[in-house]
Order: C-alpha cells, then sequence, then structure tokens
C-alpha cells in the first residue's frame, strides 16, 4: 500500500491551547451536525476514524450517540477499553479526515502514517488529534442491545474542549473559511459550515 503523504497537522507551526467548554453548553459543539473524528486507545494500541453520523443526545449529564461500524478497529478498542473522543475536523484538514475515513487502522496506523500530531485527553486514555476545532472525551454507557443491532453506542461526556479564537462562550465564530467545520455527503465531497444568523420567535 503507497503510504499516505503527511497530514497538515504535522507541519503546524503553532498549535493552538484547547479551552474548557462547559459541559451544559458542549452540545453546541455537535448541534449544527460536524463530521468528527473518533480517537480511540486500548492495550498500546491506537486508532482515528472518521464519523459523520454523531450527534448530542442529552445535556445533564451530556450524552453523545455515535455509529461505529462492527468490522472497524475503532470499534473493537471502544469495546476494550469503554471510552473514546470526538474530534471536530475544520476545512483545513479535510483531506486528512477524508483519508482516515479510507485508511483501515488494521493496516497501517494513522497517527504516524499522516503525521498527526495530538495532545492527552484529562479524563480518558485516549489521543486528541491536534488542529481541530473541538473536542469531546466520552465515556460509553454500555447498551449491549443497540450496540450489536444498530452498531450504535451511547456515551457521556466527561470533558469538552475547544479552540477558543472559534468556539467561546457557547457559540461558533468562524474566523475563515479553513476554520470551518465540514459535513460529509459521499464520494469525497463536504459543505463546510454556512453563515450564522438568528431569528426572533413570531408574536401571535
Amino acid at each position: 500500500m503507497m503510504t499516505p503523504p503527511p497530514s497538515p497537522l504535522a507541519i503546524m507551526p503553532n498549535p493552538i491551547t484547547p479551552a474548557p467548554v462547559e459541559l451544559a453548553k458542549c452540545y453546541r459543539l455537535l448541534n449544527h451536525g460536524p463530521t468528527t473524528l473518533v480517537t480511540s486507545a486500548h492495550n498500546g494500541v491506537r486508532n482515528v476514524m472518521a464519523a459523520a453520523w454523531a450527534m448530542p443526545l442529552d445535556f445533564d449529564p451530556p450524552k453523545v450517540l455515535v455509529v461505529v461500524d462492527s468490522r472497524t478497529l475503532t470499534r473493537e478498542l471502544i469495546e476494550g477499553s469503554g471510552v473514546f473522543a470526538l474530534n471536530i475536523p475544520t476545512r483545513a484538514i479535510a483531506e486528512t479526515t477524508l483519508t482516515v475515513g479510507t485508511l483501515s487502522g488494521r493496516d497501517v496506523d494513522k497517527f504516524d502514517a499522516l503525521g498527526l500530531v495530538t495532545m492527552p485527553a484529562r479524563t480518558i486514555d485516549v489521543p486528541l488529534v491536534a488542529g481541530c476545532a473541538g473536542w469531546l472525551e466520552c465515556r460509553v454507557i454500555p447498551e449491549p442491545h443497540n450496540e450489536k443491532r444498530y452498531d450504535l453506542f451511547i456515551a457521556e461526556v466527561t470533558a469538552a474542549w475547544a479552540n477558543p479564537a472559534l468556539f467561546s462562550n457557547g457559540r461558533w465564530h468562524f474566523t475563515d473559511a479553513g476554520s470551518k467545520t465540514l459535513h460529509y455527503l459521499a464520494g469525497g465531497a463536504f459543505f463546510e459550515t454556512g453563515e450564522a444568523f438568528t431569528v426572533e420567535v413570531k408574536q401571535l
């Protein structure tokens, strides 16, 4: 297999310092439906995969849902450790996002092959992918029926972080096109997050 080119993350000059996100507001990191990178680790093995089917579920305690195919290495690692992280990539690393969603972690260490820069999580033993817009550390709430039948994992968010230049006070504020989060369609096609606007409730 041909080794993929290094990720832009490998030459990232000054990685940002993530700012903590209040758990009561961490659902806002996912509420607009961005594509995520799921990182996992167990017994010295680590992996990262792309997942478009991830969403917030609850506020207190905060919970998320993510679909992880039973045939993947990520699934094996999550089942072994009971934890994972959701990383929210930006358009600047869209090529990397697509690549990690195409390669199998059983064939190659994607972190090494792509030169991914990582950061330690605070509450779980899983790497976080630097250069993303936000991160959620998650602990699985065991639901064997959902996991086996639907590949659906429910997890409690134990810590959340964001790039403070892009998310603060519970709100996204993207600085340029490269900083916008991604929405995957199929076949390598993405949307980027568009402009935000507010609407007043109509008085009846």
